[in-house]
């Protein structure tokens, strides 16, 4: 797997979360810089697990349509006589 990249605006975008949820959460402010950076170490510690994850449920969803179609599938089979 490659690094986790983020366009400038979801960087944007978390960067704006992490300081809303100290503010709301914390009651702490957290600056840009403080935020960036945190969003760097989450991005490169946590990343990946979530990005795992995400790629088990695909897995799991595909198979399970996989095993739909293929179900459906013998439902159109003709009788042979």
């Amino acid at each position: 797997m490659s690094e986790i990249k983020f366009t400038n605006t979801e960087k944007t975008l978390l960067i704006d979360k992490l300081q809303r949820y100290f503010e709301r959460e914390l009651d702490q402010e957290l600056g840009q810089f403080d935020a960036d950076f945190l969003l760097d170490f989450f991005t490169k510690e946590l990343g990946a697990v979530y990005y795992n994850r995400g790629l088990y449920d695909a897995q799991a969803l595909m198979s399970a349509k996989i095993e739909l179609i293929a179900e459906q599938i013998v439902e159109l089979e003709m009788a042979v006589s």
